[in-house]
């Protein structure tokens, strides 16, 4: 058996179908981790959620910013779908409740002890170590799970506030700490205030920034993380993160990673037809 981490799809299922068979990946057999980003930006979001819901128990994906977009537009009367977005099909699939209820009970983070390795989709404050991560993906999950609940959170989970973690946090705000960091951080303060607003490579940043996973005394620093949500980072394997989001929905490259055993990456170039142009 092989366990397998692909970064973001966003929508590239042709892409997405020729690195499972260049991985020559079985269901059966073989296990796949999927960093979330399933959807958005790319054609074929709709063929991506039915061939990895299709899956069953071989794939583990956690939700992605893009992911927790598409359950917005379908359960927020406050969301709007967006000039880039290419969700269309999905909202008017036949199965499209289906879909969306499955996706709903997705994790917002994946640990295996026996493997040595926690996936999330973007990263986590420098205060928070591996326990505290867990607890409060439990939290949003749980949250997400919940109807009312869910359409709550979804009327306020957009903003850049607060941007500092405490366990003082309650409610909305305490939410939309844990999502920023689970689904949108890239960059940090020393002291560990977030800034959410800087997307671009490390060697660019303003000065007093840096990536999440090189804040001094991140408390996760002992553990092994597997991450995508950063295109402009590329393939990174350092730090204690592999982060694996390689640009494909932007004509870059879809990655895959073995994590069971030592492995180069495998790339697959990307379609250059029926992409959108943007930005995350």
């Amino acid at each position: 058996m092989a366990v397998y981490a692909i970064g973001d799809i966003q929508g590239c299922d042709q892409e997405f179908g020729q690195l499972l068979t260049r991985l020559n990946f079985s269901p059966s057999r073989d296990t796949l981790w999927l960093v979330g980003d399933l959807v958005n930006r790319g054609p074929r979001s709709l063929d991506v959620l039915r061939r990895v819901k299709a899956m069953g128990s071989a794939a583990i994906t956690v939700l992605g910013n893009h992911d927790l977009h598409l359950l917005a537009l379908t359960l927020s009367p406050n969301e709007r779908i967006k000039s880039k977005d290419t969700l269309q099909e999905v909202l008017a699939a036949p199965d499209r409740e289906e879909l969306m209820h499955w996706l709903r009970h997705r994790p917002m983070l994946h640990h295996d002890a026996a493997l040595g390795y926690t996936m999330v989709h973007a990263g986590l404050p420098p205060q928070w170590d591996l326990a505290t991560a867990q607890a409060c993906a439990r939290e949003l999950e749980e949250t997400l799970r919940d109807d009312t609940a869910c359409r709550q959170l979804f009327a306020h989970m957009y903003g850049d506030k607060p941007d500092r973690w405490s366990e003082d946090l309650r409610g909305v705000d305490r939410l939309r700490f844990i999502t920023n960091c689970l689904t949108r951080l890239r960059y940090c303060r020393a002291d560990g205030q977030l800034d959410l607003k800087f997307k671009g490579e490390i060697g660019e940043a303003p000065a007093g920034l840096m990536p999440w996973f090189r804040v001094p005394e991140r408390r996760s620093r002992s553990a092994r993380i597997v991450c995508g949500h950063w295109s402009a980072l590329g393939y990174h394997d350092s730090d204690g993160v592999l982060a694996i989001d390689t640009g494909c929905v932007w004509g870059e490259k879809l990655c895959a990673v073995r994590l069971d055993q030592p492995a180069e990456p495998v790339f697959m170039p990307c379609s250059s037809s029926g992409l959108s142009v943007g930005s995350e």
